[in-house]
Parts: structure tokens; C-alpha cells; sequence
């Protein structure tokens, strides 16, 4: 085989790979994303009226003492919306503090919302954004501003 053919032919296959894994393959993954899992694939978003404030895949990032935050330490990949109870619970004064919501009306919602990693076995845990939500939905207003992430959600 001469070398302009080698050459030839190399650059050819590379082309065909190419198309292959940079066109077809996403354009195919993405088709059977949508197609089954369309919520999903869109990312779970979190409504708040008309407006999206979140995604129940990746943790929200505030720091407004009137919502439950994710602490980056708390899950291993630092976007996970969950939080350990224990967390949770800690935050619940600081949230008391900032509203007035009472502690143990924070403390029952935190305890009915706990899942756990493997059924009743492993870490618990809470998602952050959900109890957000319905800390918002119960107290909105009593709550004179949703903070940073849910801006948003003042102007529509």
C-alpha cells in the first residue's frame, strides 16, 4: 500500500468517526432521551407560578436565611439538591429566626419529606428545593422576599 493511500484512507475513517460520534450519536440519545424521558431530559425544572426556579437534579444555590441551602459538603458531587436531615433541622432555627415560621412546623414538614438512600436503610435525606417550595406556598406572605433564586418568581 503506498503512503498517500494510508494517508487517504486514515483521514476518511477519521471523518466517518467523526459524524459518527460527534452528529449521530448525540442527535440519536437526545431523540430517545426526549422521546421517553421527556421531563427528565429537560432537566426536572421546578415551577413556582409562571415562573421556573430550579431543577429537583441540581441543588439551588442561595443564602438567604428564609430557605433551606444546599452545604456543599453535604452530598459527594456538591450539586445534589439533598441534604442530611441533620442539616436541614440546623437550618430550620436560623429560617425561625429570619420569618417566624415556627420551629415545629419546620421541623414536622423537614420529618415528612425525609427519604432515605436504600428504603428505610442508609443516609437520610431531604431535597432542599422541594421543601423550598413548600415553605413559599404555606408562608408567602409572611415571606416578603423569596430571595435570590426566586427573584424571578416576584416579577411575573
Amino acid at each position: 500500500m503506498k503512503k498517500g493511500n494510508l494517508i487517504s484512507s486514515t483521514l476518511r475513517l477519521a471523518l466517518v468517526l467523526a459524524v459518527i460520534c460527534g452528529l449521530v450519536y448525540p442527535v440519536v440519545v437526545t431523540g430517545i432521551g426526549q422521546a421517553f424521558f421527556p421531563y427528565q431530559a429537560n432537566g426536572d425544572l421546578a415551577h413556582l407560578g409562571n415562573a421556573t426556579i430550579g431543577s429537583y437534579l441540581i441543588g439551588q444555590s442561595t443564602n438567604n436565611s428564609h430557605y433551606l441551602f444546599n452545604v456543599r459538603n453535604d452530598s459527594a458531587s456538591g450539586v445534589d439538591p439533598d441534604i442530611t436531615v441533620s442539616s436541614a433541622l440546623a437550618q430550620a432555627r436560623v429560617i425561625h429566626n429570619s420569618t417566624n415560621i415556627s420551629i415545629a412546623y419546620l421541623d414536622s414538614l423537614i420529618h415528612n419529606n425525609t427519604r432515605y438512600s436504600m428504603f428505610f436503610f442508609g443516609t437520610a435525606y431531604v431535597d432542599s428545593l422541594s421543601l423550598n417550595i413548600q415553605i413559599i406556598n404555606h408562608f408567602h406572605n409572611s415571606i416578603a422576599v423569596y430571595g435570590k433564586i426566586y427573584d424571578r418568581v416576584n416579577h411575573h
